[in-house]
């Protein structure tokens, strides 16, 4: 008995040591397990579905450095350099300590602290594990802890958010790109030996060619329920650069920050620079379910009013461009009100005087209303708005000037160019405003604030950036010009940290001419974003699906237009209800039929938001996948169910099968019933008005799909 005694001492001694050397950050799923090494450096032992605990872990491998620095005797992309004075620029960082703390329930914060012992830098590694969500936030905070007049100015050169290694093989990165239109169209391409980057030097429209995201499969491509992936995103309204490194013994490292190119900074005595946050999902049951954690946890922790009614509405824009009057926008707030929407939203070409908004060539910076198009002001639309019980938005885009301008006429040592040296590009007529100087930003914020002032009724901004920066140069940062790519994001966030103080209700939409500005450090802000220009139906089941892995349905704004004529009403209202819907079009000259369709739909949506916004999302079919696309999303609160099924363009032998339903209760009974029917026609479903088990329509499935060609239902299935 007390040799038994003894050995279970000793047991619990070596655990108590393993414990005080291994630092665990966890989720309800997954583990990722650092240890200290002989050597005083942090290593990553383990990064995976979750683990044991103690016993576990005393298997496990040191692995590899945790955060590799640059100058020491690694091979590979580092994930820090900093520069001396005198021109050296190794560090080697060793554990100092860590600390583990509880921010609320299931969300804990581990800190890693990390120091060099030759230079006076510090290193902190933060990671935030949510751990219903399975979720993990990593961050770096990288520090210049020397004092006295003799202590160095270093220079900032790399500082990644994260760096996370994984050993396997058959890596599969799936990748989104495109361009203005074309959006978040995906592709998958294998990671052999070497290097695959995803990166920006746009500035400000930053994700214009890419948004930051991806998805890495292991041991082959994971499918929506079956397979190991990383989704990973970055928060970060700027220049962004992953790095995905296959080393010569088949070990992946992911290195996911900012972009450190023309992005080297001081760092002096005293400094701290933080990094933005890396936000990734490690799952072994597929894409669909990693997925699902994203959209839960950003509606709980990170979108702007995560939880909160989203505005339908009625914009402006394609029924009248820049040619309204005051008049005008009050008959179209007439048709808002009639379609039953919530808002109306007033967009581009209302201000300027000197040089009146009348094209995108002008006016740009003045924002004070038209008077001759707008002789009552936005005080005379927002009363207006008001009596047709509808509420008042407006359109802004204050980062931006026109040379023919006021503004900038005024003040051109407030843009971004290289005055007397290059000759001025412009992009959509425009050029940007220097967010890296104080001035401006207090200037970017009046802009809101004045308008929020004199028309505190205004409910809803539509916040637009056009242009990336081009003759890239600060007035203001002088011989600091490095850090300006850097400087107006951070500018950017002071504003937009005002607005959010002053106007806590205000809701806005990120737009970038389209979707050129989406992460969500953005959405913290933010209550939705512009997922493109492009509002054809079919091109934006692609568009939708290519965001739905990482954003909810509540955050992407997707509106009805004249885009493609040859859908109808009826399809083209369907694919947007499965986002935040809203309409741009000339509601009045629709047919009664058409009218009345748009009506009920809106009705439908309103109804039925708490499922759409909030509910778990499904991808059933995949428009990548053939003629067909589909839609589910279910509400954890009740049960309630709602489908989007689409036939796009299928081929008259195409032999259609029932699609099987994920995310019910096998047990309960769920009645089906097709909605948004077009007025004076019956639903085909042939399941419509019967009840079927869950297990039933899981395994077995609804006949939705047709040999019909842009044909769409939606498909309500109540649980009784």
């Amino acid at each position: 008995m007390k040799k038994a005694n003894f050995i279970t001492a000793l047991f619990l001694l070596f655990c108590g040591m393993l414990s005080a050397q291994t630092i665990r950050v966890s989720t309800s799923k997954t583990d990722l397990v650092l240890r200290v090494g002989g050597d005083g450096r942090l290593h990553q032992s383990y990064l995976g579905a979750r683990l044991g605990g103690d016993a576990d872990f005393a298997h496990l491998s040191e692995g590899p450095e945790a955060y590799i620095t640059h100058g020491m005797e690694d091979y590979f992309e580092p994930a820090l350099e900093i520069r001396q004075p005198d021109g050296r620029s190794s560090i080697l960082l060793k554990y100092v300590e860590h600390s583990v703390n509880t921010l609320s329930e299931g969300v804990k914060e581990t800190v890693i602290t990390l120091a060099d012992e030759v230079y006076p830098v510090t290193v902190r590694l933060r990671f935030t594990a949510y751990e219903r969500d399975n979720i993990i936030r990593a961050s770096t905070e990288i520090s210049n802890t020397g004092r006295g007049r003799k202590a160095p100015t270093m220079t900032l050169c790399r500082y990644a958010s994260s760096m996370l290694h994984f050993a396997g093989g058959d890596y599969r990165l799936t990748e989104f790109s495109g361009d203005w239109a074309e959006e978040a169209k995906m592709t998958t391409v294998p990671l052999t030996f070497g290097k695959k980057v995803l990166d920006t030097k746009l500035g400000t429209r930053a994700n214009m060619f890419t948004p930051p995201m991806f998805i890495v499969s292991f041991d082959g491509q994971a499918d929506e329920h079956t397979g190991t992936a990383l989704l990973g995103t970055l928060g970060w309204t700027g220049n962004f650069r992953f790095t995905f490194e296959v080393t010569q013994t088949g070990e992946l490292r992911v290195i996911s920050g900012i972009n450190p190119y023309y992005s080297e900074r001081a760092l002096r005595p005293g400094d701290t620079f933080v990094t933005p946050d890396f936000i990734f999902t490690l799952s072994t049951t597929g894409l669909g379910d990693a997925s699902r954690d994203i959209h839960r946890w950003a509606r709980d922790y990170q979108l702007y009013q995560g939880h909160e009614e989203r505005y339908t509405l009625l914009n402006n824009w394609e029924a009248t461009y820049f040619s309204f009057d005051e008049e005008r926008l009050i008959q179209l707030m007439d048709n808002a009100a009639d379609m039953g929407v919530d808002l109306f939203l007033l967009d581009d070409g209302w201000f300027g005087n000197k040089y009146p908004r009348s094209s995108d060539r002008q006016g740009l910076g003045d924002w004070e209303e038209t008077r001759e198009k707008l002789p009552g002001g936005v005080a005379r639309l927002t009363q207006a708005a008001g009596e047709k019980g509808i509420r008042f938005g407006i359109w802004v885009e204050p980062e931006m000037v026109n040379p023919k301008s006021e503004l900038y006429e005024k003040h051109p040592d407030w843009v971004i160019h290289q005055p007397d040296v290059r000759d001025e590009y412009y992009f959509r007529n425009q050029l940007v405003l220097d967010l890296s100087n104080p001035a401006v930003q207090d200037y970017v914020f009046s802009v809101i604030d004045r308008l929020m002032t004199d028309y505190p009724d205004i409910a809803f901004m539509k916040w637009d950036c056009n242009s990336p920066i081009t003759n890239i140069w600060s007035p203001y940062l002088k011989e600091k010009q490095t850090q300006l790519y850097v400087d107006y994001v951070h500018g950017l966030y002071s504003v937009l940290e005002r607005i959010n103080a002053k106007y806590p209700a205000l809701r806005m939409m990120l737009c970038s001419g389209g979707s050129g500005r989406i992460d969500y450090k953005a959405l913290s802000y933010f209550t939705e974003f512009w997922a493109s220009d492009n509002t054809n139906p079919i091109d934006r089941l692609f568009i939708q699906y290519g965001y739905s892995f990482f954003y909810p349905s509540r955050a992407v704004c997707a509106h009805v237009t004249s885009w493609n004529r040859n859908a109808s009403i009826k399809f083209r209202t369907d694919v947007a209800s499965m986002g935040k819907l809203g309409f741009d079009i000339r509601f009045n000259e629709l047919d009664e039929r058409d009218q009345e369709y748009i009506r009920e739909a809106v009705k439908n949506w309103k109804r039925l938001s708490y499922v759409i916004a909030d509910g778990d999302q499904y991808r059933l079919y995949s428009p990548y996948d053939g003629p067909h696309a589909a839609t589910q999303f279910v509400s954890p609160r009740d049960g309630k169910s709602v489908l989007f099924a689409f036939d796009v363009h299928p081929m008259a032998y195409d032999r259609t099968r029932p699609l099987r339903l994920e995310g019910l209760d096998p047990d309960a009974d769920y009645r089906v019933e097709e909605i948004n029917l077009v007025p004076g026609t019956r639903s085909s479903l042939r399941a419509n008005g019967q009840t079927f088990s869950g297990r039933y329509l899981m395994t077995v499935g609804l006949d939705v799909f047709t040999s019909g060609n842009l044909r769409s239902r939606v498909v309500e299935i109540t649980k009784q």
